[in-house]
């Protein structure tokens, strides 16, 4: 019994997610049939059908994890401890400075390479 229901519901989510997405093509394309028509009404116009689509995306099981996968996603953003200014400015600087120390090590490194080759080959 607990499987029909689950068949159903899955059956009923893809009429769901069907539905959306050909409201969201029949909006995409309208938008660029009525070009004719102002801008504003036809960005207004797709962004209400985009409005509605998701909306109905939103009643499936998919759509309902997405949900609450973002609403999870927001909460653990919301524990991060951000860096002050000086921290990121100090580590800012760190990073250029070992940047331009390897840098210079690495040519310095091909210069002595480049002397080496020149001498074993005779070039030089």
């Amino acid at each position: 019994m607990n499987a029909k229901v689950e068949t159903e519901s899955g059956r009923f989510d893809s009429i769901k997610l069907g539905a959306a997405v050909l409201l969201l093509a029949a909006a995409i394309v309208a938008f660029y049939r009525f070009d004719d028509q102002l801008l504003v009404v036809r960005v207004l116009g797709l962004l209400a059908a985009a409005g509605v689509s998701v909306f109905i995306a939103a009643q499936s099981t998919s759509g309902r994890n997405i949900i609450s996968f973002i609403s999870g996603a927001k909460a653990e953003v919301r524990k991060v401890v951000w860096p002050t200014r000086a921290e990121t400015m100090q580590t800012t600087m760190a990073v250029l400075l070992m940047v331009l120390l390897v840098g210079i090590f690495l040519w310095l490194l091909d210069m002595v390479l480049l002397w080496a080759i020149q001498i074993l080959t005779g070039q030089g």
